[in-house]
């Protein structure tokens, strides 16, 4: 599917499975997140936004999505609606000769991407992130690994291997990496304690918001799920506010918005941001191990090559963390 020249049949079979009419369809490139290509598929005067799932389909995780994106809707957070197929299922397999794919259908959303920078932004988001967590107070589930743990030693040191027998040419910058800031920031990377968890998001940063005629809608709640919800208000205040070059005025902002709209949680020092740093060490992780993936195409080793590199110099700074805790230490 994720060749130009396919496109139009996919199209037609996306528009058959949800029903949407006989068209003609036609379905375009749009951009490629970590997970997945996202296309718009047009026709019958109707957009739609098409997100192929490139490393395989969490049926479960889906139906967390559908069920938590259909509850902020009523609370008056704006979202694509998840659009079931004619069967019922929010996902979708399609078969080819290749072996297949998933895919989940959304309606299309016009706008431009929120700017963190604008205090209307800024406040929406806060109340934003308040209902989340108020709506999805109680959650009992285990947050998954991938919020509360990183990799070991033995883990760093065989990517490490690979890449570098690869020859990747930013080997060197990951063994740096893996011997000073890797362990720093896995220092404070801990289970949650049972209490306090919410059922939310997961992903919330600027790039998930889209601002359009009608106000801000959130986007990409693939990740679903629970989270310790002062993790996920220390990561989005992280994200929202000039990550490493932090802007104090605007975490203020934030802070004040959520807690105004009833959000509970606080910041007690960089234990904190365990989420922020387990992620961005996982992701680093399994962005290195893709690019020397020979079971993934050369796009997607491609891709993975890049956003690893990205991500080795855009790492959280401990400094930066403690700059927002001081910032916000009273609630």
């Amino acid at each position: 599917m994720a060749e130009p020249t396919r496109s139009v049949d996919t199209a037609g079979v996306i528009a058959e499975l949800h029903s949407l009419g006989s068209g003609p369809w036609t379905m375009t490139p749009v951009t490629r997140g970590a997970l997945g290509q996202i296309w718009k598929l047009s026709g019958n005067g109707c957009s739609y936004a098409v997100k192929e799932l490139l490393f395989g389909c969490d049926e479960a995780q889906v139906a967390r999505e559908a069920a938590l994106r259909d509850l902020a809707a009523g609370l008056g957070i704006a979202s694509p609606r998840l659009h079931p197929d004619r069967h019922g299922a929010h996902v979708s397999r399609l078969d080819s000769p290749g072996g297949g794919t998933w895919v989940k259908l959304y309606d299309w959303i016009d706008g431009d991407r929120a700017d963190p920078g604008d205090p209307d932004v800024l406040d929406w988001f806060g109340r934003t992130m308040a209902l989340l967590h108020q709506a999805g107070e109680g959650a009992v589930e285990t947050p998954v690994d991938w919020y509360e743990r990183c990799p070991d030693d033995a883990g760093w040191e065989a990517v490490l291997k690979k890449v570098r027998d690869a020859g990747l040419p930013w080997s060197q910058e990951l063994d740096r990496f893996i011997a000073t800031t890797a362990p720093a920031l896995a220092h404070w990377v801990t289970p949650s304690a049972p209490g306090g968890l919410v059922t939310s998001h997961l992903d919330l940063q600027p790039q998930n918001v889209l601002v359009g005629r009608d106000g801000p809608v959130l986007l990409d709640w693939d990740n679903a799920g629970p989270v310790c919800a002062e993790r996920e208000f220390a990561r989005a205040v992280f994200v929202w506010c000039g990550g490493n070059d932090v802007d104090i005025a605007s975490a203020r902002r934030l802070a004040r918005a959520y807690r105004e709209a009833g959000g509970r949680a606080v910041l007690t020092g960089p234990e904190s941001f365990s989420m922020l740093f387990a992620t961005a060490l996982n992701y680093i992780h399994v962005q290195a191990e893709t690019s020397v993936d020979p079971a993934v195409t050369a796009a997607q080793r491609e891709f993975a090559a890049r956003q690893a590199v990205l991500c080795l110099r855009a790492v959280p700074d401990l400094a930066a963390v403690s700059l927002l805790v001081a910032a916000l230490d009273t609630p």
